[in-house]
């Protein structure tokens, strides 16, 4: 069983919805998802909400470390996972991508906003280890 999420990391996520959709709103779909990830960032930044892009983590293999494994588009608050895409549709692969970095992190909780849609609102999917 799964434990509560704290309100303080329930509070980010909800400022980085909150954030995107106004993103969305001004831009509509069809950009690149760096441009999404500069914008989102500069959003994010207007609100006070800290955040870090393309942060680089290593990961143990083997009892070798490698430095830079993997990069997480966004991690807001030092705690909560954002990956974004521009696509045409989020497949299970996007959503096992996102389990992989909160595992590897330590985090609990992510998002995985697809900005290549009519609806944001249609492209967020909330996932909580």
């Amino acid at each position: 069983m799964h434990q509560e999420i704290p309100k303080e990391l329930d509070d980010l996520a909800k400022s980085v919805v909150d954030a995107a959709l106004t993103v969305h709103k001004a831009l509509g779909p069809g950009l690149l998802e760096s441009a999404y990830q500069a914008c989102l960032g500069i959003e994010l930044e207007k609100r006070g909400v800290p955040c870090v892009m393309q942060c680089v983590l290593p990961i143990c293999y083997e009892g070798v470390t490698i430095e830079s494994a993997y990069r997480i588009d966004l991690l807001v608050g030092d705690q909560l996972v954002v990956e974004l895409k521009a696509l045409d549709q989020l497949l299970p692969i996007h959503s096992a991508q996102l389990l992989t970095y909160l595992r590897l992190s330590g985090n609990r909780l992510g998002l995985l906003i697809n900005f290549n849609t009519p609806l944001i609102k249609d492209g967020i999917k909330r996932i909580a280890l």
